[in-house]
């Protein structure tokens, strides 16, 4: 059986190509915990917590659709809900923690396997700045190295990029390393290559500590360098897509998926 709960410490590359060039990197570190047994592992370490504050935190409400159903159930019934069978294996949601009780995670992903362990389906949950949330769900077939699919954008993120727009996924399952590259394109081409790795580290307090001693009040950088780089894009002359809640394209194409 897996720990319940590791970390990954890794970096963050975001590179636009057009209409404007524009490129940032970050360091950054992530956890990857099984949502069925995260007490578990919060009653065996004093500065990580379940629902709680702490140096570094999970809440579950910051995930799926906020409510109280345990994030497995609703894993499994997003799975339903796109004509996947739910494997009946555990559930490792991979995210950034709450650092002293604050969190924002652009990205998680839920990676869903059978009872022995093999991964069955992926879900993308991407976060925007407005508190909203929307999911991007694949099955897995075949066992790989690498997995590939790609789907329609249709979740307002960015101010800057418009709904009409496709993205193209690149995953490495979590186990020593994790790897995860997304390109937003149009019809002309690539847009946009955003893409994370991290290398696993254990999950005891010594590690956490190091964590977030080496980049201090990590979420509050994060949507601090969403925000400054915004305005940077501004400046060079991006134009701004308005938000409006809820925001959704209403025409779907089928969604590609391939493994490797």
């Amino acid at each position: 059986m897996s720990a319940p709960l590791a970390f990954y410490a890794g970096t963050v590359l975001h590179r636009r190509l057009r209409p404007k060039r524009h490129a940032l990197k970050h360091s950054c570190y992530w956890m990857l915990l099984d949502v069925d047994r995260v007490a578990e592992a919060a009653k065996s370490m004093r500065l990580f917590s379940l629902d709680r504050f702490n140096v570094l935190s999970f809440h579950s409400r910051d995930h799926g659709d906020g409510s109280e159903m345990p994030l497995g159930q609703q894993a499994e019934a997003l799975l339903n809900e796109h004509g996947i069978r739910p494997p009946g294996g555990a559930i490792r949601l991979f995210c950034m923690p709450r650092v002293l009780g604050y969190g924002f995670n652009p990205l998680s992903v839920f990676f869903c396997y059978d009872p022995a362990d093999n991964l069955k389906a992926i879900i993308y949950e991407v976060h925007n700045t407005f508190g909203e949330r929307h999911n991007y769900v694949f099955p897995v077939h075949d066992e790989a190295k690498l997995y590939r699919h790609g789907c329609d954008k249709d979740f307002y993120v960015s101010p800057f990029m418009d709904l009409e727009l496709s993205y193209a996924f690149r995953l490495r399952a979590p186990d020593d390393k994790i790897a995860i590259g997304i390109e937003t394109s149009d019809d002309q081409g690539v847009m946009l290559f955003a893409a994370l790795s991290g290398q696993r580290r254990e999950a005891s307090d010594r590690s956490l500590m190091r964590l977030a001693f080496s980049q201090p009040l990590l979420t509050l950088k994060v949507i601090a360098a969403i925000h400054i780089h915004a305005a940077i894009l501004w400046w060079k002359g991006v134009g701004i897509r308005r938000w409006k809640p809820h925001m959704r394209r209403t025409e779907k194409r089928p969604v590609l998926q391939a493994a490797e």
